[in-house]
């Protein structure tokens, strides 16, 4: 009789302990445990846009970023960049891949009356070494969160470099147009063309940003500060921007004027605000 009373008392501890185990978080009983996805997780990945951009984008209106800066269209929204990489920016059978780099991670402090708040501050590059370059900056509590939000601001800050030759204009473009200067800070940049076979002279961030840009062969010369990483990143970032805004003898017949896209696609966005299937237009 007694083996029989403990095998009864060695079942109940097992049932007692399965039904622990299916009551925990882990388990697959009570409360928000097992395989059950979470919330907010299933729609990541799917993009419904908020502009009116970002709507002519994803339906194929727009197919390249120089389409949107020829209309000075501002980008507010990050996924238009990704989406157009990702589709070749005009070439479809490309898949672009934007290049990233993390240039300077710093800790920023402010004083508060419970005492110092220490949050971190990252500045990122990115770029397509095609002619396409943005530098963005964020301040978080965490490195991850600010390299995360660095790099939606390069996105958002995307610009177009103009690139040309030195001599005769044999092959592809492999260094910039004109001499251009670029300040930030205490810093002063400037670039000088240069003929093929020179490579990039000048310091790391120069060689980096302009592999990003596409740039093959320019000399540069830098003044103050420069230690201040983000003040020369965006010292150069300033003389790259610049490369359009000298208007030189053979950009005089390049300009047309065209029709706004806005009006031009106005019966296609009614018809995207108004789909059922677009959240954002409730």
């Amino acid at each position: 009789m007694s083996e029989e009373k403990k095998e009864q008392t060695t079942e109940q501890q097992q049932d007692n302990t399965n039904q622990k185990k299916s009551r925990g978080r882990g388990g697959r009983g009570f409360g928000r445990g097992g395989n059950r996805p979470r919330r907010g997780r299933q729609n990541e990945e799917i993009w419904t846009p908020l502009t009116n951009l970002g709507r002519l984008v994803k339906h194929g209106q727009i197919t390249t970023l120089e389409e949107i800066f020829h209309h000075s269209i501002p980008i507010k929204e990050y996924q238009i960049v990704d989406w157009l990489f990702a589709h070749g920016n005009g070439d479809k059978k490309k898949n672009i891949v934007l290049k990233e780099e993390c240039m300077k991670i710093k800790s920023v402090q402010k004083q508060t009356k419970a005492g110092q708040r220490t949050r971190f501050k990252a500045v990122v590059a990115i770029g397509d070494g095609n002619g396409h370059i943005g530098v963005g900056s964020k301040v978080a509590k965490e490195v991850q969160i600010a390299m995360k939000g660095a790099t939606i601001a390069a996105k958002l800050n995307v610009i177009p470099v103009r690139r040309g030759y030195w001599g005769d204009k044999i092959g592809k473009p492999h260094t910039i147009a004109t001499k251009i200067t670029g300040k930030c800070g205490s810093v002063r940049l400037r670039f000088i063309p240069a003929p093929r076979g020179t490579g990039i002279v000048g310091a790391p961030p120069t060689i980096k940003l302009l592999d990003f840009a596409g740039i093959e062969d320019i000399f540069s010369q830098s003044k103050g500060n420069t230690d201040t990483m983000e003040n020369f990143v965006r010292a150069i970032y300033d003389a790259l921007y610049k490369s359009y805004k000298y208007l030189t003898p053979d950009l005089w017949y390049e300009g047309k004027i065209t029709e706004n896209v806005f009006s031009m696609y106005s019966d296609k966005l009614k018809q995207y605000k108004n789909n059922k299937d677009d959240k954002n237009a409730q």
